[in-house]
């Protein structure tokens, strides 16, 4: 995603009844990174895609087209199915944009024959696309037939002046902070919330970086900006949007307080020219928690509530400190303004909202208006015990949760630390402000699944040594804290133009336990990576010390890696009463074995009507048990998944010249069907 910038330098004193100070506060703009494009397209045949825009046409513009028989391509775009790496929507919400990047080399012209397609969210093939724009984008074949087929879509970094000639068309439309999509029991807009509306050709064009286009200074917010305006229609009212920023393919507007809830549509017009009416959910209350970089996830937008200073990896939040988190969607704001802002704080549905954080209910000293249209704070005092550079934060109002963000704590504040994941917020921050970062993991583990068919258990090792763009290791947008857990529910999986390169380490292998020795092949279609099946008989309960070594190549040094499994290993003893789950009750996993010190991770996924939720969550392993939150929990649909319990080992540091960040581990799993009630 590409950065807008959000921080106002403006301090503002404000009497916040509900603490005893007055609060110095630096607040944060109402903007969004402008996001991937994450959608859904169906084609009939002589149909075109768009993927830098999201636009269908018959024109023959864009960078696929569906002939009946084949998908081709058009103008410079190219591509291919990703068959070898894997089918299915769990394997497509994996696939980041590095991935993709480093898959380009691969791609070619030639025509995919529907032939060889196979659709759904179980086994759809998977298609890597590089399109005209220069964007890298992964396809899902969710259904087809001789006229038609239809796509699952992302699209990283699409332009923020893609449009072009034609109507506005409005296709998504978001809190502007979360980007939860529709189909979710947390995915509605709320009165007095500020939404962002995606589509094409719904603004003039915008040269440069896109920033903050209008504040709420004394003249508000705008009703029209850069020839867009833009309306809704509930239940018979219909009301018109302020607009903080427009784009062609990305609007910032406040829904009005006056909106009722229940289902309506958004109109955008342009020059004149509505779009589509495109159908929306308006809610009493849906939180959207602000991220320091604007996707949704990672590292979250907190700020010390008596200085306004911003939380990071370096400067960490303190157990017992009152903090502020930013963020819209409490519900309905009669009080304040659509468009200007107020210097009059007050309470929004504070009595409804909880913070949970690492896992603890925190006490919220304020909830409500922060004086800009739309946007919204909430005042929290950190429970004590709680340590580490990613623990979690969600807010649930009237029982329903926000995205999942997460913030750096430690006693005394200062630099974070994370012993079970080896990384301290020095590294952190030293990583994300490199350019490129060169890496090496090396890991191997047992996984034992059951399906309806029965039990299959592998033994597999991998190497994975590549370079990529610092900000990955910015965000920590998908890490989280032991004690802690996240729910993810947007398809895209990164932020930032991240890219990445395999590196060289020569030959790679594997030596076990009584002199066993395993060669590790080279995955071709994924530079870097390197993995073998082990034996049936390589990985025992017993465990064991496995050391890797590599020989050095072009890239990286001659070097060795060691991970002990211990002994016992992992066993998960209420796997036969896992399924069903009850998402309101939580889901208790206990266990025996395990590496000591080390933590359980805890992971699950459900399916329904084409919506996809997953989460995890970290426990230390000495517990012995964990329950997965109800919070967590409902935020999935109900429908059928998979429900896994991992043990992972310390991570271990190793070195070798040509690389910034080399780590070791290995892991036992066991994952089993399950059904989400």
């Amino acid at each position: 995603m590409k950065s807008v910038p959000c921080l106002l330098n403006i301090k503002l004193t404000r009497n916040l009844a509900t603490l005893t100070a007055i609060a110095v506060v630096t607040f944060i703009l109402p903007c969004a990174a402008l996001a991937d494009i994450n959608s859904n397209a169906t084609l009939s045949v002589g149909q075109s895609l768009n993927l830098d825009t999201g636009a269908t046409n018959t024109s023959g513009s864009g960078d696929i087209t569906f002939t009946g028989t084949s998908i081709t391509y058009i103008g410079a775009a190219k591509g291919g199915s990703l068959a070898l790496i894997g089918s299915g929507q769990a394997t497509f919400d994996s696939l980041t944009q590095a991935i993709l990047t480093s898959l380009a080399s691969f791609a070619t012209t030639a025509p995919i024959p529907v032939s060889s397609l196979t659709a759904g969210t179980t086994a759809g093939t998977i298609i890597g696309v590089g399109t005209n724009g220069g964007n890298a984008a992964k396809l899902l074949v969710t259904a087809i037939s001789s006229t038609s087929i239809s796509f699952q879509y992302t699209t990283y970094g699409a332009s923020s002046t893609g449009g072009g000639a034609g109507s506005p068309t409005v296709t998504g439309v978001t809190n502007n902070y979360s980007f939860i999509p529709s189909g979710f029991t947390n995915s509605g807009v709320t009165p007095s919330s500020i939404i962002t509306i995606f589509g094409t050709n719904m603004a003039a064009p915008v040269t440069g970086t896109v920033t903050l286009q209008s504040s709420a200074g004394p003249a508000g917010i705008p009703t029209t900006l850069n020839g867009t305006s833009v309306s809704a229609t509930v239940g018979g009212t219909k009301v018109t949007l302020g607009i903080y920023y427009a784009t062609p393919t990305q609007i910032a507007a406040v829904l009005p307080a006056a909106t009722p809830t229940g289902t309506g549509t958004i109109t955008v017009t342009y020059n004149g020219t509505p779009s589509n009416a495109l159908s929306i959910t308006v809610v009493a209350s849906a939180f959207g928690l602000d991220t320091y970089y604007g996707t949704g996830s990672g590292l979250i937008t907190a700020t010390d509530a008596r200085t306004g200073a911003l939380f990071n990896y370096s400067s960490s939040a303190a157990p017992g400190e009152i903090i502020t988190l930013w963020g819209t969607g409490l519900g309905a704001d009669p009080a304040d303004s659509d468009t200007v802002f107020s210097t009059s704080p007050h309470a929004v549905n504070q009595a409804a909202v909880q913070v949970w954080i690492g896992g603890v209910q925190a006490a919220v000293g304020y909830a409500g208006s922060s004086g800009y249209p739309g946007l919204d704070q909430i005042n929290v005092t950190i429970p004590s015990g709680l340590s580490g550079c990613n623990v979690s934060i969600v807010v649930v109002v009237n029982g329903v949760a926000s995205n999942f963000a997460t913030a750096p704590i430690t006693q005394g504040n200062g630099v974070c630390s994370d012993p079970a994941f080896g990384i301290t917020g020095s590294q952190y921050s030293q990583l994300s402000g490199q350019t490129n970062v060169k890496s090496g993991s090396v890991f191997l583990g047992q996984f034992v699944s059951t399906s309806s068919s029965g039990t299959q258990t592998e033994n597999f090792a991998s190497a994975d040594f590549q370079s990529v763009t610092g900000s990955v290791y910015g965000s920590a947008s998908g890490i989280v804290s032991v004690g802690s857990c996240i729910v993810t529910e947007v398809v895209s999986a990164g932020g930032g133009n991240l890219t990445s390169t395999g590196l060289d380490p020569g030959t790679v292998s594997l030596a076990g336990p009584g002199g066993a020795n395993y060669p590790l092949m080279s995955l071709g279609v994924v530079p870097g990576f390197f993995s073998a099946l082990l034996p049936a008989g390589a990985i025992t309960s017993s465990g064991g010390t496995y050391v890797y070594s590599w020989t050095g190549g072009k890239d990286v040094s001659a070097s060795t890696a060691t991970v002990t499994l211990p002994n016992p290993l992992l066993n998960w003893t209420n796997e036969s009463t896992a399924s069903p789950v009850n998402r309101s009750s939580g889901a208790q996993v206990t266990w025996t074995g395990g590496a000591p010190g080390t933590f359980v991770f805890i992971s699950g996924s459900s399916s329904s009507n084409g919506v996809t939720g997953s989460f995890t969550c970290y426990a230390p392993q000495s517990a012995l048990q964990f329950t997965v939150p109800s919070y967590v929990l409902d935020t999935l649909p109900a429908g059928t998944g998979s429900l896994s319990v991992e043990n992972i080992t310390q991570y271990t540091r190793f070195t070798a010249t040509g690389l910034d960040y080399g780590t070791a581990f290995g892991f036992t799993g066991f994952s089993t069907n399950a059904t989400y009630q």
